[in-house]
């Protein structure tokens, strides 16, 4: 068994990833720094249980999706709630047309990937942006690294779908 790097190292060498993962889950940097937080008090507290033979990166991985995912499902609950008071807000408000959406294919992208279900969501996150192997994104979302590939792959399938008849000059 190989003796564990001090807790202040893992935040150290992890916190700006993570973060950035956060915030690609929850759209939003405020949520994503308190969802960051939570991740490392949640980690911190179980740190003196986990084996020093660990992958600590897919550990704290796993830590941040659960966090994240329990955030969301917080925030939809508010937004559930608060839905009826504020039903004339669509009286007046701007809508997106067709052509509005050719000029910001970032945002149809983001909405695309936001729409995905959550494992598939992260696993997509985990293996584009955060370069993690299927081993560690199987670790992360507490699966098998098959399950984690096809999680990526019908991800993918999912947002090519979506784009196959999207003009790709706009």
């Amino acid at each position: 068994m190989n003796p564990k790097p001090p807790f202040e190292s893992l935040v150290t060498n992890h916190s700006r990833e993570i973060l950035g993962y956060l915030w690609r889950i929850l759209g939003d940097s405020g949520d994503a720094e308190d969802c960051l937080q939570d991740t490392f008090l949640r980690s911190f507290k179980a740190y003196k249980r986990l084996d020093g033979d660990a992958n600590y990166r897919a550990w704290l991985y796993k830590i941040a999706t659960n966090t994240a995912y329990t955030h969301l499902k917080k925030r939809n609950a508010v937004a559930m709630r608060t839905s009826d008071l504020s039903s004339d807000v669509t009286l007046d408000s701007p809508t997106i047309s067709p052509d509005d959406e050719n000029r910001f294919p970032l945002e149809a992208v983001k909405s695309a990937i936001d729409n995905l279900p959550n494992k598939q969501r992260s696993a997509l996150m985990l293996r584009k942006y955060q370069e993690l192997s299927y081993a560690e994104i199987g670790l992360a979302l507490n699966c098998s690294e098959e399950s984690a590939r096809a999680n990526v792959y019908q991800a993918l399938k999912k947002l090519r779908e979506e784009f196959r008849d999207t003009p790709k000059d706009t």
